[in-house]
C-alpha cells in the first residue's frame, strides 16, 4: 500500500522503566514512543527544566521521536465537577511537557459521553473540554480522546461542539471493535476532522456489553461490582490479541486512513499477554507490510 505513516510503540506497554522500555523501542524497530507522564519518573511535577531536555536529547541520540504523550488521569475523565479543576489544571502541565519534548498530542479518556445532551453530566464535560480544547489550541497542540466509550458518530457531535479542534481524537480501532461493535473503517470517516494520532491495537468481541461496566461512569454503579470486574479481566465480553489476529479489518482501516490523507503514527499498545516485547516486534513487522 505504501503508507506513510511512521510506526511507534507505547513505551510502557514493555513493562520496564522509561529509559530500558526506549532502548526496546529501538531495538524492535520503531520510528516514535509513547509514554505515559501522569504520574512516577515522568509525572510534569518531578521533571526539571534540564531533566526534560537531557531526556529529549537522549530520546534523539536514539533516532526516536516521540508520538504522544498519555495524560489519563483516570477515574471517570472529566466527568465529575467535583474533580475537574485538578484534572485540568495538570492535563494543561502534561501538554506543556509534551511540546517541550517535541510532541503536540497528549491523549486521554474523557469519560463516555453521555447519550443525552441536555445532562449535568455532558455540560461538565462540554466545560471542562472547551477550556482544554483552548488551551491546546493556544499552543498548536492537541488533547487526543481516545475512542472506545461511545460511538464515533457521537463522539464527532461532541466535538462538533467545541470552539476549536485543540481537542481532538486518538483512534483505537480495537477499542472500537471490542466494546461498542463500531466499525473502524466508518469510524474513521466520521472522526476524518480529528484524527492526530492513533493506535495499533487488535481484538475481539465475544458478547455485547454496556461501554459503562467497561469504562465506568458517574453515578453509575453495576449490581454486582465484583463480578463485573472478574467477567471483564477474564475476558468474557472481549479479548485483546495480537496484530493481525482479531476483528480489526487492517487493510481496510489503512486504506480509510490513506483516503482521509492522515499521515500521523500507528502506535503500537500491547495491554495483555505474558511477552509483549515479542508481540510488539510482531506488530512492528505486521505493519511494515503496509509500506
Amino acid at each position: 500500500m505504501g503508507i506513510p505513516n511512521k510506526i511507534g510503540v507505547i513505551v510502557d506497554s514493555f513493562q520496564v522503566g522509561v529509559r530500558e522500555g526506549l532502548v526496546k523501542a529501538k531495538n524492535v524497530g520503531a520510528d516514535g514512543v509513547q509514554i505515559y507522564a501522569v504520574k512516577g519518573e515522568m509525572d510534569p511535577d518531578n521533571l526539571s527544566t534540564a531533566q526534560r531536555k537531557e531526556l529529549k536529547d537522549y530520546i534523539a541520540s536514539l533516532g526516536l521521536e516521540i508520538s504522544a504523550l498519555v495524560g489519563d488521569l483516570g477515574g471517570h475523565g472529566f466527568q465529575d465537577k467535583n474533580e475537574n479543576a485538578w484534572k485540568i489544571e495538570k492535563s494543561k502541565r502534561i501538554l506543556d511537557l509534551a511540546v517541550e519534548l517535541g510532541t503536540n498530542v497528549v491523549t486521554t479518556h474523557i469519560g463516555i459521553v453521555p447519550d443525552d445532551t441536555n445532562s449535568e453530566v455532558y455540560h461538565e464535560m462540554q466545560s471542562a473540554c472547551e477550556e482544554l480544547s483552548r488551551y491546546a489550541t493556544s499552543v498548536n497542540a492537541y488533547f487526543a480522546i481516545e475512542t472506545g466509550p461511545e460511538r464515533s458518530a457521537h463522539l464527532r457531535d461532541f466535538l462538533n461542539t467545541l470552539s476549536t479542534n485543540g481537542l481532538s481524537v486518538n483512534f483505537d480501532p480495537a477499542n472500537m471493535v471490542m466494546v461498542t461493535g463500531d466499525d473502524p473503517v466508518e469510524g474513521v470517516h466520521n472522526l476524518k476532522d480529528y484524527i492526530v494520532h492513533t493506535h495499533a491495537k487488535d481484538g475481539i468481541r465475544l458478547q455485547e456489553v454496556d461501554p459503562r461496566l467497561i469504562y465506568g461512569a458517574l453515578g453509575f454503579e453495576p449490581l454486582d461490582h465484583e463480578k463485573i470486574a472478574k467477567m471483564v479481566t477474564d475476558g468474557q465480553f472481549f479479548r485483546e490479541v495480537p496484530l493481525g489476529e482479531g476483528k480489526v479489518a487492517w487493510p481496510a482501516y489503512i486504506q480509510a486512513l490513506q483516503d482521509i490523507g492522515y499521515t500521523g503514527y500507528l502506535t503500537i499498545e500491547r495491554e495483555v499477554g505474558t511477552n509483549p516485547e515479542a508481540d510488539i516486534a510482531k506488530a512492528v513487522q505486521f505493519l511494515k507490510q503496509f509500506k
